[in-house]
């Protein structure tokens, strides 16, 4: 119990002094909860609304992948550059130490790889899971136009009711199919769709016709998926690109894990992202680092 000897009587109340009623600077988050807003503060960097997410959970279908066959050896170096973490539960329990305390965006589907149909997956992680793990927020694909598309939206609804309950974001990862379209139309759909049904934040596809449609029609903020191993040239350049039309970060794998140089091309990506830096000053930068690095 409190000391009550020598309580003495507030005095300072500030008369006149209208509170302090901030908005919440993440498009779309106004209205969240208080844990939900803390909980996208760690994802988005508060200063410049943006955010550089490292991908490594490819293996939950690919198995180990180039980049990915020593999560230990080959992401942990990475680790500092990064604002978050996007992995399984699997890797983040063997391969993580518990002292890292960048958020993590934690992969709640599975069920397929592949040698299979993609779209086929279904939830993989209990909430109560990824609660125990302390995670910033969960993620699942949405396979709009694919064979199971149901499913897929049933996964990602499922996601957000059970993560409104405890405060935690779901990120909705936009799907795409061998055969399915990549162009605006599709993009916004698919985005679209995820934020009316109440996903917190959306990764899509960059495309060079039309994405400045795609993020204006989103009610919720987008991050770019990097995609296929690019060279580092057209990466930032396609970072710089949809940060310039409306997307508020990226979510790369590939083009960091595989390049040449990767803990250089974290940091020439954090620079595009963050700073506005031009895609060729972001790529002097890199040769810069990676001759330092010696690689």
């Amino acid at each position: 119990m409190a000391d009550l000897d020598d309580i003495k009587d507030g005095k300072d109340f500030g008369i006149g002094n209208p509170p302090v009623n901030e908005g919440f600077f993440i498009k779309g988050s106004n209205a969240l909860d208080w844990g939900m807003q803390n909980r996208l503060s760690r994802i988005f960097n508060s200063e410049t609304g943006n955010t550089v997410m490292l991908a490594f959970d490819h293996g939950y279908f690919m198995g180990a992948t180039t980049g990915l066959e020593r999560i230990d050896l080959g992401i942990m170096k990475l680790v500092p550059f990064a604002d978050v973490l996007m992995c399984t539960r699997g890797v983040l329990r063997s391969c993580i130490p518990s002292k890292v305390i960048k958020p993590i965006v934690l992969r709640c589907s599975g069920g397929n790889s592949i040698l299979t149909e993609l779209s086929n997956e279904t939830v993989a992680v209990d909430i109560e899971d990824a609660i125990r793990l302390n995670v910033a927020a969960i993620t699942a694909q949405v396979y709009i136009g694919a064979k199971h598309e149901h499913k897929s939206i049933c996964n990602i609804i499922k996601l957000i009711d059970t993560g409104n309950r405890y405060g935690i974001p779901t990120l909705a990862v936009t799907g795409v199919g061998k055969e399915m379209a990549r162009d605006a139309r599709y993009f916004g759909l698919a985005t679209r769709i995820a934020a009316e049904l109440g996903a917190h934040y959306i990764k899509s596809y960059f495309i060079e016709e039309g994405f400045e449609k795609v993020t204006a029609g989103c009610p919720v903020p987008i991050v770019i998926a990097g995609g296929k191993k690019l060279p580092e040239l057209d990466a930032l350049t396609m970072a710089y690109k949809a940060i310039d039309q409306g997307a508020r970060g990226v979510d790369m794998g590939r083009n960091i894990f595989q390049s040449d140089s990767p803990v250089a091309m974290i940091q020439a990506v954090g620079a595009v992202v963050h700073k506005g830096e031009k895609p060729k000053k972001a790529l002097q930068m890199y040769e810069t680092l990676k001759a330092e690095l010696g690689d």
